[in-house]
């Protein structure tokens, strides 16, 4: 505890002079400095939009089992996404810290604002909210052109790929998280938005859940056409899979037409468009 008292003592009295008030995607008012360049991101999704921003220099700390841009990992680790290490983080004196609403812990939250740190939260949760994130991130590091430039070069990718599979068959997708249950995502998730980018469609797109549960003859009655599936330690390897009792009755399974992407495919970020682009070629070759 003394450590971490001194740790915050040092960080008031290295405080900028001079701050901004900016209001985050939950509507929070967060005082940054006029240019923050000690940052820290605490889900690896954010790590990549301050790199895609040109910010990556200022990045003084990540989460495990950040991947993407490679360069990021040899970052210094502040502990797990959901429960880094409140005294690490005070240590490194941070400007501003960078979170996902969507995966944040509340005491992670309170405890830094309680320390006096800076947290400013983003909240991707469909596709086209991977844009107006990044434009906010772009006004929390006061760097609004950049985010302009980046988030227009992203719309061009996006419409280059809706522009490949147009007046193409729309192939019926589903994407499992598991197996036993069958775990997806509904109407609102950002992975089915991608999906229809690309060509496709998820076959749990009129579920209203975010992540929900299915059984087998839900999965025969919406009869997918292809099964897409991440690329891991943790995927199910296609012989497992067609050893499934029952799921040989799927099309997707009867027809070979499993596709295995990366994990770029989970992340609400720009890498989420190398996915997009892999994956409308795999629907459309």
């Amino acid at each position: 505890m003394k450590r971490l008292c001194a740790a915050l003592l040092f960080c008031v009295v290295l405080s900028p002079c001079t701050a901004r008030t900016v209001t985050d995607e939950l509507g929070r008012t967060v005082e940054v400095p006029e240019h923050p360049h000690r940052l820290i991101c605490l889900m690896p999704s954010v790590v990549d939009d301050v790199y895609a921003l040109g910010a990556g220099a200022d990045v003084i700390g990540v989460p495990r089992y950040t991947k993407y841009p490679a360069e990021a990992g040899t970052k210094p680790s502040i502990g797990f996404p959901l429960a880094p290490s409140i005294e690490t983080i005070v240590a490194m004196h941070p400007d501003l810290v960078l979170e996902d609403a969507n995966m944040s812990s509340p005491d992670t939250l309170r405890s830094l604002e309680r320390l006096g740190i800076p947290v400013f939260m983003v909240a991707p949760h469909q596709f086209e909210d991977i844009y107006r994130s990044l434009a906010a991130i772009g006004q929390a590091l006061n760097r609004q052109e950049a985010a302009r430039e980046l988030i227009a070069r992203l719309h061009a990718r996006e419409a280059a790929v809706r522009r490949r599979v147009s007046g193409k068959p729309v192939i019926s997708v589903l994407m499992p998280v598991g197996f036993d249950p069958v775990i997806t995502f509904g109407k609102h998730a950002f992975l089915t938005g991608l999906i229809a980018i690309a060509g496709g469609r998820s076959v749990t797109a009129d579920l209203p859940q975010d992540w929900t549960q299915i059984n087998l003859e839900a999965v025969l009655a919406r009869a997918p056409e292809a099964l897409l599936l991440v690329r891991g330690s943790q995927s199910m390897p296609v012989e497992q899979i067609l050893n499934l009792p029952g799921w040989s009755n799927v099309p997707a399974i009867r027809n070979r037409r499993i596709y295995y992407l990366d994990d770029r495919i989970e992340l609400p970020c720009p890498v989420v468009f190398d996915a997009l682009e892999e994956l409308a070629k795999k629907l459309h070759p």
